[in-house]
């Protein structure tokens, strides 16, 4: 005797297996999107560390163009020293021979001078203080950038432990649902 199922029958029996089959899918493709979702953080985290190290690049790029144009300016500065000597020089020979005529004048001029240079190693002193507030304060701002890129790495620390445990809390629902799916067919 063969037995035929209604349509309706059918229908009662083939409805609930596609229901649980949609519903699993479902759950399957949410934890797809979520999956994907993490990804993109992780590769916008990593966009961001890009641009923060091209960042310091360009600041040490610039930081050294600063220092050579600093070098130039030494450079020109000792040029115009040894050229005021070798006038100085001159003007001593000259001097020498007019020694008798024109003593006051030298001392007066001596003096001049000596306020000159004595002025000139105060600007130096300016300067080289300057210069040296000027390195604590690239030292200061290599520190925050220490900090922050310490603080980058606490966050991808966190990232993992969290994927890691969800890692694990999905192949441990996965084999949930296999065990309960293997005893219900073999209650069947």
């Amino acid at each position: 005797m063969e037995e035929r199922i209604s349509k309706e029958e059918l229908i009662k029996i083939i409805k609930p297996l596609i229901a649980e089959q949609l519903s699993e899918f479902i759950r399957e493709q949410e934890l797809k999107a979520k999956e994907i979702s993490l990804i993109e953080r992780i590769i916008r985290v990593e966009e961001e560390l890009r641009a923060q190290r091209e960042i310091i690049a360009s600041l040490q790029r610039e930081m050294n163009t600063l220092f050579e144009a600093m070098d130039k300016r030494f450079e020109a500065m000792n040029s115009r020293f040894e050229s005021l000597q070798r006038e100085m020089e001159k003007r001593f020979e000259a001097l020498q021979r007019e020694m008798d005529k024109r003593f006051e004048a030298m001392d007066k001029r001596f003096e001049i001078v000596e306020k000159r240079f004595e002025a000139m190693d105060k600007r130096f002193e300016a300067l080289q203080r300057e210069m040296e507030k000027r390195f604590e304060a690239v030292d200061k701002r290599f520190e925050s950038v220490d900090k922050r890129f310490e603080a980058v790495e606490k966050r991808f620390e966190a990232v993992e432990k969290r994927l890691s445990f969800l890692q694990w809390l999905v192949a441990s629902g996965f084999t949930f649902v296999s065990i309960l799916i293997s005893i219900i067919n073999f209650l069947k």
